[in-house]
């Protein structure tokens, strides 16, 4: 089972909007029993908390289960049980790696979501908590989540196929 881990600011917005999508687009490709997904925040201001009503309304709005989603902070012990973990912006990539120490600097684990959409001149997903623009955030997830599936498709062909 190969494990992914989106991170961002309180787990209300960003990150559990990814792992629904991310969710979703495993089930459509009948993936989800070799792929596992979760989401977390660095800060702990959410603990507790189902996702943002904006996410939750867009979600609903493209069909996307959200299901039992709560928020939690990122623990340490996370890097040893995510193969991926994906930031969504600089602050979260940095704040994760502070946690790890020395061992996050494998970069192809630890990484931010916009490495994904390399043609997008912003190198964060923008946080909708502040800004509003959930509409926005799920066009960058939904095709950065599309983009994980074939380069988990790519690295780890072998577990994929089986």
């Amino acid at each position: 089972m190969i494990n992914v881990l989106f991170v961002c600011l309180g787990n209300i917005c960003r990150s559990p909007m990814a792992e629904a999508v991310f969710r979703h687009q495993l089930k459509e490709k009948h993936l989800e029993d070799r792929i596992a997904v979760d989401s977390a925040g660095t800060g702990d201001w959410h603990l507790g908390k189902p996702p943002h009503e904006g996410t939750r309304k867009l979600l609903d709005e493209y069909g996307i289960s959200y299901s039992g989603m709560r928020a939690r902070q990122v623990l340490i012990q996370d890097y040893q049980s995510f193969d991926y973990i994906i930031c969504m912006d600089s602050n979260n990539e940095r704040d994760v790696r502070q946690l790890f120490g020395s061992k996050s600097d494998n970069h192809a684990k630890v990484f931010k979501f916009m490495d994904l959409l390399p043609e997008q001149t912003s190198k964060d997903v923008p946080d909708p908590y502040y800004t509003g623009n959930f509409e926005e955030v799920y066009g960058l997830v939904s095709e950065g989540c599309a983009r994980l599936i074939e380069r988990i498709a790519s690295e780890q062909s072998k577990l994929i196929s089986e």
